[in-house]
């Protein structure tokens, strides 16, 4: 993997069918350059947001279960996968994640917000490309009907 622009990619998934769109991208470069994929998700409920890594709700459970489900797919596939579940503000804790891990790039899809919509709701996309100094790839999501 010696000269490899990329050997940790961050990838936040949202437990949508959105993550196909962006595995999609990611899964080629990581089997071609030999790249970890680090699958991270936000957990979001009441009892995440209350009670972050003592959270044991049903939601939580379904969020570890997904990213463990996902994780061995892409083992199957021969990529070294490590998966993280977050607590917090998605933007925030990814941008942690990424200085914790060293992560080389972050990919993950953006849904074609639009300023207003940004400012009044936040966007985890807009903190992160914002607060972190390493390439961040950004593919936009189909929208629903197109999924």
């Amino acid at each position: 993997m010696k000269g490899c622009m990329y050997k940790t990619i961050l990838v936040p998934v949202e437990s949508t069918e959105y993550d196909k769109v962006i595995l999609g991208h990611v899964v080629p470069m990581a089997q071609c350059s030999g790249a970890k994929l680090i699958l991270f998700h936000v957990a979001d409920g009441w009892a995440a947001r209350y009670f972050s890594e003592d959270a044991d709700s049903p939601e939580v459970r379904e969020d570890r279960e997904y990213l463990d489900k996902l994780a061995a797919q892409l083992r199957e596939k021969g990529i070294e996968v490590e998966a993280v579940l977050g607590y917090g503000d998605p933007g925030d804790e990814i941008v942690k994640l990424a200085h914790a891990r060293k992560c080389d790039l972050i990919a993950m899809t953006t849904h074609g917000h639009r300023f207003i919509s940004d400012l009044l709701y936040g966007s985890a996309v807009h903190k992160v490309r914002h607060a972190v100094d390493i390439p961040v790839l950004l593919l936009r999501a189909p929208s629903k009907r197109e999924l």
